[in-house]
Order: structure tokens, then C-alpha cells, then sequence
């Protein structure tokens, strides 16, 4: 118990790490940057950790416990879902960048695209923690762990995500335009690029 002791706190280490994926930083951005202010931001922040969470628990909860199995066909197809969820945020984001248009608050979006997210890399996660310890109460505190890492470090990409927009009120709401389009087009290239990995080279990312 003492050695697993370390390996747990690193799980929040890693969930915060976790939240720093390009894919992840990329998709949010979308949602950030069309609502400008800190306290938006840390709550979208907030949301998409919790949807991602919920996501690896659910289905690594299931692999551990259950021993499901997760079809590779399957996987891809989750991974393929992010890119085409990247691609259809930055051409949102570019359509409200051309009209400047601002979102209203809402809790759905950045919670179902945490819960992407987190079903698309669930499988590889929870068959590592498996494989590392014996103890299925111990692999879905691990989980749960990583799971909490990932909201604060989602909550903290946010907020720096936020802190130039949140600038761009008033005088220079110009700039937030231009950040959101920005941000829709490399959303737009991210995901072009993640769906030819999976497709073209018939691998997942590393």
C-alpha cells in the first residue's frame, strides 16, 4: 500500500498533464475564446475535465472491473470522432468570428466534449493502470486521481486561454475577433491533420 501510495499522487500529476494535449488545449480554446472572462473560462475549464472524468471512469471502470474489452475498430472510430469534433468547433468559430458573435454561458458543450475526449483515450489509460497494479480499488482511485488533475489542469489552461481575450474587450474587441478565428482555424487543421493519422496512416496518436 505504502509504494502505491506515490503512484496514485502521480495520477494528478499526469491528469494535469493530460489536460496540455494539443487536441484537448485546441478544442476548448474554441469555446474560451468566444466568451470572454475569467470566471467563463475556469468553468468551462471545470466542465470539460468533468466530462472527461466522468468519461474515464465510466469506461475504465468497466475494462478494470469488468475486463470489456475495447474493439480496435471501436477505438478508432472514437478517435476519429474527435477529429471530426475538432473540425466542426473551428468552423463554428470561424463563422462567429466573420459575424462577431459572442456565446451565451452554456454548461452542455465543453461537458459532452470532455466526454469525447475522455471515451476516445479511455481504453489506453485504464489497460496501464490495470496492467501496473493488482488492486482494482486501487486502479479506480488512480482514475479518479487523473481524473481530478485533468479539471484543475484544464481550469488552468483555460484561465491563460481566457486572460488575452478577456484584454480584448472594449477597444480592442477587434483582436478577440481575430482570436477566435484563430483558434477555428487551427482547430480546423488539427483535426484534418488527427483524422489523416488515423485514417492514411491507420494509427491512433502518440
Amino acid at each position: 500500500m505504502t509504494g502505491l501510495a506515490p503512484a496514485l499522487l502521480l495520477g494528478v500529476v499526469l491528469g494535469m498533464r493530460h489536460a496540455t494535449d494539443a487536441d484537448h488545449v485546441v478544442a476548448v480554446s474554441t469555446i474560451v475564446t468566444r466568451r470572454p472572462g475569467l470566471s467563463g473560462a475556469l468553468r468551462v475549464g471545470a466542465l470539460w475535465g468533468a466530462g472527461h472524468t466522468l468519461a474515464v471512469l465510466l469506461a475504465g471502470g468497466a475494462i478494470i472491473l469488468a475486463g470489456v474489452a475495447v474493439p480496435p475498430n471501436l477505438a478508432l472510430a472514437l478517435e476519429l470522432c474527435v477529429a471530426a469534433m475538432l473540425i466542426a468547433l473551428g468552423a463554428w468559430n470561424l463563422r462567429s468570428g466573420a459575424r462577431g458573435e459572442v456565446d451565451p454561458s452554456s454548461a452542455r458543450r465543453p461537458l459532452l466534449i470532455g466526454v469525447v475526449h475522455g471515451l476516445a483515450g479511455s481504453a489506453a489509460v485504464a489497460l496501464l493502470v490495470a496492467a501496473a497494479s493488482p488492486d482494482p480499488g486501487w486502479a479506480l482511485g488512480y482514475l479518479l486521481l487523473f481524473g481530478l488533475g485533468t479539471i484543475g489542469g484544464m481550469m488552468g489552461v483555460t484561465a491563460a486561454v481566457a486572460a488575452p481575450v478577456a484584454l480584448s474587450r472594449g477597444r480592442l474587441e477587434p483582436f478577440g475577433r481575430y482570436l477566435r478565428m484563430a483558434s477555428g482555424t487551427l482547430s480546423i487543421v488539427v483535426g484534418l491533420a488527427l483524422a489523416a493519422q488515423l485514417t492514411l496512416l491507420g494509427g491512433a496518436p502518440a
